[in-house]
C-alpha cells in the first residue's frame, strides 16, 4: 500500500507514503521487542526539564556552557530514571577525576530499580 501511495501522483500522499516506507523497518519494532513503547512520550517527558530550564535561564552564553548544561541535565535525568542519586554520582565522578581514576558509568547497573512513574 505504501508503494502504491508513493507512486500515486498525489503530492500529499506521495510524501507521506515515501516517509513511512523509508522508516518501515522501525515502525513496528514495539510489536516485536518487549519494553519498546509505541510513542515517544517518555522521551518527551525526559526532555521537558531541559526545555523549561533553557526557557527560564535564557540559555547559555557560550558553546562550552551549552555542552556543560547538556551533560549535567543528561546525568540528572539518567540518574533519575535509574533511581540513582545525582549527588552521589557527581561526588563519585569528581572524586574519580581528581584521583585520575575511571569515571563512574551512567549505563544501567543490573538490579537497579526503575524510577517511580509520573502521573500524566
Amino acid at each position: 500500500m505504501l508503494l502504491r501511495g508513493k507512486r500515486s501522483g498525489n503530492k500529499g500522499m506521495t510524501g507521506m507514503c515515501k516517509e513511512l516506507y523509508n522508516h518501515r523497518d522501525g515502525l513496528w519494532t514495539f510489536t516485536k521487542v518487549e519494553g519498546i513503547e509505541p510513542t515517544n512520550n517518555t522521551a518527551e517527558r525526559s526532555l521537558r526539564p531541559a526545555v523549561i530550564y533553557r526557557k527560564l535561564s535564557f540559555g547559555t552564553q557560550s558553546a562550552k556552557g551549552s555542552r556543560f548544561i547538556e551533560r549535567i541535565l543528561t546525568v540528572s535525568e539518567t540518574c533519575r530514571m535509574q533511581g540513582r542519586s545525582v549527588f552521589e554520582f557527581m561526588v563519585d565522578a569528581v572524586t574519580a577525576h581528581f584521583a585520575n581514576q575511571t569515571s563512574p558509568s551512567l549505563l544501567p547497573q543490573s538490579g537497579m530499580s526503575k524510577a517511580p512513574s509520573r502521573a500524566a
